[in-house]
């Protein structure tokens, strides 16, 4: 009896310690991102005027793991290449490109994932003998000197024809676009689940997301319970690409996509849904430049 009571005790114990440190675990993956002012409420606004939004064409949203680096990409001679601006001295700083760019070649559509990797798209070719000219999905790790690693090119699921813009769940599947054959239509929005640490052959997500018309910049949440993506041409659209979203239902099954409707789409194309790590802000890309409006909005909408 009495060393029935002891393992329960140590059990109890036990369960506690993890409990704490899961708790632990949980309060260091929330950071706080030091957002720029003013902050907007119910408007989409132009993110980091004069920094980000330039009269350049700018696009794409992502924060750094520990919410100091805002990655983003920017069409500079023809070629769109991968800017950062780091938070210093109480201040965004001017953007650079991030060292890692193909000379000659575009790369676009920073993501960082829950390995710490940052995932981009890239038209370099694979290697000596790649003679062809689509996107692949690649990735970097900023290593602890401060110096990123060579690319690696994703070869779990890239096809031979064009990959584009990355999402991770929370518990690190893999959404991406694809123009490969077998869709429904020009591109569809794919899923890569990650088991064993190993990325899974790709899965369509079905006629509730996909169409005949193009989908593509699909943005997942942690969860997986909701999906925010651009798709071109659709008879319910405001302009050349409008942002959807879509729920599943109690059997994680996905709902039939519904348009964010004019607060989010205009007559020119919006793209690059971005939810922040911590819920705070949906970022997406309009009108040459890279926005912003507080989430409760996006959820308000669906």
């Amino acid at each position: 009896m009495r060393t029935f009571v002891r393992i329960t005790v140590l059990l109890s114990a036990l369960v506690i310690l993890l409990g704490s440190c899961t708790r632990k675990q949980t309060e260091k993956a929330v950071v706080a991102i030091p957002y720029p002012e003013p902050r907007p409420d119910s408007v989409p606004a132009a993110f980091l005027p004069g920094i980000v939004s330039t009269d350049s064409l700018d696009f794409n949203a992502a924060f750094s793991p520990d919410g100091r680096s805002f990655y983003f990409t920017r069409k500079i001679s023809g070629k769109t290449k991968i800017h950062a601006t780091h938070y210093s001295e109480g201040r965004w700083k001017e953007p650079e490109p991030v060292p890692f760019g193909a000379t000659g070649h575009s790369d676009a559509d920073p993501v960082f994932g829950p390995d710490g990797r940052l995932y981009f798209i890239s038209d370099r070719p694979r290697d000596a003998s790649d003679t062809l000219t689509d996107y692949d999905i690649w990735y970097a790790l900023l290593q602890s000197d401060g110096s990123w690693s060579a690319p690696q090119n994703m070869t779990a699921v890239n096809s031979d024809s064009a990959e584009y813009y990355v999402s991770f769940s929370g518990i690190g599947n893999l959404y991406f676009a694809s123009a490969r054959q077998g869709g429904y239509g020009a591109e569809d929005i794919y899923v890569s689940r990650r088991i064993n640490d190993q990325y899974g052959v790709p899965e369509n997500l079905g006629a509730s997301v996909n169409s005949e018309k193009s989908e593509y910049d699909p943005c997942i949440a942690a969860g997986e319970d909701l999906i925010v993506f651009t798709s071109s041409n659709r008879d319910d659209g405001f302009g050349a690409g409008d942002l959807y979203g879509a729920k599943t239902d109690a059997s994680k099954k996905w709902q039939n996509a519904v348009n964010l409707g004019n607060r989010f789409n205009t007559k020119t194309r919006e793209f690059c849904a971005y939810f922040t790590p911590d819920s705070q802000y949906f970022f997406f890309s309009s009108d040459r430049d890279v926005k912003w409006i507080r989430m409760e909005w996006l959820k308000k909408h669906l």
